[in-house]
């Protein structure tokens, strides 16, 4: 299982979002965009969002904490 999620500092659904996935015992990758200019084009390029968070659940991706679009995505 793979799971990217999209943040910055400054974003509180952004801390919500690796709270509710580590007391999942979900492993993640976490990538700030507010410093890693590559990996914020790559969001932009993969979602067409600028907002955080974004996540890449498996290939899915979910804009902003959308908690059943996770578990959903998690299943599959």
């Amino acid at each position: 299982m793979a799971v990217k999620i999209y943040t910055t500092p400054s974003c509180g659904y952004c801390n919500i979002a690796k709270d509710w996935l580590r007391k999942k015992n979900v492993p993640f990758t976490e990538y700030n965009v507010a410093v890693d200019m590559a990996k914020a084009q790559e969001m932009v390029k993969k979602s067409g969002q600028m907002g955080v968070p974004v996540l890449d659940v498996n290939g899915k991706l979910i804009i902003g904490f959308n908690q059943s679009a996770i578990e959903s995505a998690l299943k599959r």
